[in-house]
């Protein structure tokens, strides 16, 4: 396909990659040549985290590949804001089927591009949370299970966010949303559910397993790279902070994604067949509550009355994280 140069401007350490350093050092996204997968102009809300992990995952994916990918995206918030028709921010080659079986439509892509000898060509599926842990959970479990050739990345900004911010399996404990609402004796979402997609991977035993945040940016784009170079069923599990469903500021995506990471409620690692090979080391540990009380999704723990029992079992939850991968080791 035809490369269209991106124009932008350093503005200081933390931004696009680093144009700085040699060559070899920076991200794809320093790169004046990238591909820009998903383009601009395209409706997102303003500071959204999946439009940007979106964008640096894909156009990892292409560097590392050659430009050989065809990405099947379900329905959610990333295939809404990209394609309403008639028009499309994709670059690349991209499908759209249902809301739960984007990982079927790309074992069918990844089959039939065997059939055809097309050994290059890499497949593609995302889809969020909601498309991934719950309508699209059994499809996926089928391509581990089948070990296809597809690498599947889920955007997770933890709610249906595309319908109304309605509670996912990947909603955090105590976390207000349209049908956990912060009312009664126990306000948010309940303890003691969910699903924790990157460890149920990791129970299939496919090849390659990873979590990344948007707020790493090199870290995110080595995995992705990483897993274009394996065959087999891959899964990366990709945090994305969503300012409207979250209650957050617009200037903050990084911020909160950060504070997510080193508070440890979302740890980086890295696993091959069911075993962890690799983490994020931590250099400490910030309290959860830094991180909470950017989002309104949580105020109904700091009201008048704090409740710190809630705060402490969230607390614990991510000192569990810690113990258990080895992040401050």
């Amino acid at each position: 396909m035809s490369m269209q140069p991106v124009k932008f401007d350093q503005t200081g350490t933390f931004t696009v990659g680093n144009r700085l350093l040699a060559d070899g050092e920076r991200t794809v996204q320093a790169n004046m040549r990238r591909t820009n997968s998903l383009n601009s102009g395209h409706p997102a809300c303003q500071g959204c985290g999946e439009a940007l992990g979106a964008r640096y995952a894909i156009d990892a994916a292409m560097q590392a590949t050659g430009n050989q990918v065809i990405a099947v995206n379900a329905t959610g918030c990333l295939e809404v804001f990209s394609t309403p028709y008639p028009e499309t921010s994709w670059q690349i080659p991209w499908l759209h089927s249902l809301f739960g079986n984007a990982a079927a439509v790309a074992s069918g892509v990844a089959a039939a591009n065997r059939v055809k000898g097309r050994d290059g060509v890499k497949v593609i599926a995302q889809g969020g949370d909601g498309g991934t842990t719950d309508i699209g959970f059994g499809c996926l479990s089928g391509m581990f299970e089948r070990n296809d050739d597809v690498l599947y990345i889920c955007y997770d900004n933890e709610a249906y966010m595309n319908t109304g911010v309605q509670r996912s399996s990947a909603t955090p404990r105590a976390a207000r949303t349209a049908t956990t609402m912060a009312v009664g004796s126990a306000p948010g979402n309940v303890f003691g559910t969910g699903k924790n997609m990157a460890l149920i991977a990791m129970a299939h035993h496919i090849p390659y397993v990873a979590t990344a945040s948007v707020a790493n940016l090199r870290d995110l784009e080595a995995k992705v790279i990483r897993a274009m170079a394996i065959r087999g069923s891959r899964y990366i599990h990709i945090h994305v902070p969503c300012p409207l469903g979250w209650g957050r500021a617009l200037d903050n995506t990084i911020k909160v994604a950060r504070l997510a990471v080193e508070s440890g409620l979302f740890p980086l690692i890295e696993a091959e067949h069911g075993e962890v090979t690799g983490h994020y080391r931590l250099r400490k540990q910030v309290p959860v509550g830094e991180y909470l009380r950017l989002q309104r999704r949580f105020a109904h723990l700091y009201g008048k009355t704090p409740d710190d029992a809630t705060i402490a079992a969230i607390q614990a939850i991510a000192d569990r994280n810690i113990r258990k991968f080895g992040l401050l080791n």
